[in-house]
């Protein structure tokens, strides 16, 4: 087995490699050459430097893995790696520590003014008393989002004597209770922290989570920190609660454009900024070097590494079964996480028809946790340890087989109870994936676009309040269904749109009178 290392690593690593394969460093290999290349080799570590495109995918004929030794792996073409029945693996465990401790480092930073004092002293003054700091001794930490880097900041955030309260909505009771804080909604962490930091991934939902009004809610001596990433918090109004001291002060490792060239933050005392070192240590390097050569010594091995990215260990032949229901899966999954409401409590998957005649339709089950969870939690989570995260999370998965897929060939019926609502969908794979079923209201959805789901007594005059309200709004209607099982019942619309649909314009449509419930979900 030969294994190229086309990126810097610890040497830690390479050692370990060596063991069960040879090993070639070439780490100034260029593009031209790796696409050349890469046929020659088993395995392939990278860290940024490197991009393994399409094009050197397909040139790798003997490639089994490609591995990230690091978190990200947006210089890796996933989607052709997987095509291709090339594992990607990373190393998502080797940062936690690492920038927990950064984060603590900028609230130290913040909280006793080290860097302008710093820089005060270098440039020959002695302004004592311009640096008067607060202590976290006694203080309320609100830590937003508890995934493994968030549970390292508590740790650490305990030595200091800090109580901790919580927001996330996918921790367990009994997590938190072993962890010792205090879950709480995102209004009252706001309102009651001395200190917030920010460990969340950067989705449609939390893109600008951290504005004005939330600025509005803190305290006048709260600190925030954002190791996480840039967009989280908005810098413009970040800039406005600084500058007008609506907020004590802000740590940022991330930044919406990186780097933040001419940023206004520049001007503000009461700012540290560093430049996306958070995971930036000799031991996080190694660990991630460790990591990723360990799960390249799994695969020679026959044996199953732990951080796939894209799919876990089968035969060829399965796979090629298989492959056609992932993105079903896909669809169906991204449907639930944007419909049920708050912790997912229970998740039912039944396969019908000629998907009940395959063994090995787990894979589905993990696709589907996989893009239920992804969008909540900051570390990633892939084929192999989606079933584990979830069971940490509290999920109680049930999978079933049916023979009878109600008229279709195949089909994936979904259950899913949560702490707000419980919501039920059913998809069929023809010639593309469809929703052919809402909540028992029989559909026929294509699974793209923007679409709005609601739920509305079936009386005359409801559907055109719907549409004006949309109308009011500037939402235009391409295409509607509507599913119902007796007249002047319950019924389910759905309304395929050609505009983003905020949460300003559920809640509207919400408020019309007989309308019970109303959401937008993005395929």
């Amino acid at each position: 087995m030969k294994v190229l290392i086309a990126d810097q690593i610890n040497q830690k690593g390479i050692e370990e490699l060596e063991e069960v394969a040879e090993v070639i460093a070439r780490t100034d290999i260029t593009p031209e050459e790796l696409v050349n290349d890469i046929k020659d080799f088993n395995a392939i570590i990278v860290r940024s430097r490197t991009k393994v495109t399409r094009e050197v995918i397909e040139a790798a004929s003997n490639l089994k893995i490609i591995a990230r030794a690091g978190v990200g792996v947006d210089n890796v073409d996933v989607e052709a790696a997987t095509e291709r029945g090339i594992m990607v693996v990373n190393a998502p465990e080797s940062t936690s520590i690492t920038v927990a401790e950064h984060t603590i480092g900028l609230i130290l930073a913040l909280s006793r003014k080290i860097s302008i004092a710093d820089s005060s002293v270098k440039g020959g003054k002695w302004e004592k008393s311009h640096f008067m700091g607060m202590e976290l001794n006694g203080k309320t930490m609100g830590i937003v989002g508890m995934g493994r880097i968030g549970s390292q900041v508590v740790i650490r955030a305990k030595a200091f004597g800090m109580d901790i309260v919580v927001y996330d909505p996918y921790i367990t009771p009994e997590a938190a209770s072993e962890l010792g804080v205090e879950v709480v909604d995102l209004e009252t962490l706001l309102k009651s922290a001395d200190v917030i930091t920010i460990h969340v991934p950067l989705t449609p939902e939390t893109k600008h989570l951290i504005s004005m009004p939330e600025f509005e809610l803190m305290k006048e001596n709260t600190l925030i920190v954002n190791c996480a990433r840039g967009g989280i918090i908005n810098e413009d109004d970040l800039y406005e609660a600084l500058s007008k001291n609506k907020i004590g002060g802000a740590a940022l490792d991330v930044f919406e454009k990186e780097p933040p060239v001419g940023s206004s933050l520049f001007e503000l005392e009461n700012v540290v900024l560093t430049p996306h070192i958070a995971a930036s240590t000799s031991e996080a390097q190694r660990d991630a070097a460790i990591i990723v050569a360990k799960e390249i010594k799994k695969v020679f091995k026959g044996e199953s590494p732990r951080n796939v990215i894209n799919m876990p260990v089968m035969d060829p032949e399965t796979f090629q079964i298989i492959k056609p229901y992932f993105r079903l899966a896909e669809k169906l999954g991204k449907f639930i996480i944007q419909t049920a409401q708050g912790n997912i409590n229970e998740l039912d998957v039944t396969y019908c028809g000629e998907l009940a005649e395959i063994q090995k339709h787990d894979i589905i089950t993990r696709i589907l946790l996989q893009e239920i969870l992804n969008p909540i939690l900051t570390e990633p989570v892939n084929l192999v340890n989606a079933p584990a995260v979830a069971e940490n999370r509290g999920v109680i998965i049930t999978e079933g087989k049916r023979t009878d897929a109600k008229g279709y060939k195949n089909l994936i019926s979904i259950e899913v109870k949560s702490e707000g609502n419980q919501v039920s969908v059913e998809g069929f794979l023809g010639r593309e994936p469809k929703i052919v079923r809402i909540n028992g209201y029989q559909v026929n959805v294509k699974t793209e676009g923007t679409m709005i789901i609601a739920r509305y007594k079936d009386i005359p005059g409801i559907i055109g309040s719907i549409g004006v309200k949309l109308g009011e709004h500037d939402i235009n209607i391409a295409k509607m269904q509507v599913g119902r099982q007796t007249p002047g019942g319950e019924a389910v619309m759905v309304l395929k749109v050609d505009q983003k649909v905020s949460k300003e314009v559920e809640d509207d449509i919400k408020a019309l009178p007989n309308v019970y419930d109303a959401v937008a979900v993005e395929l």
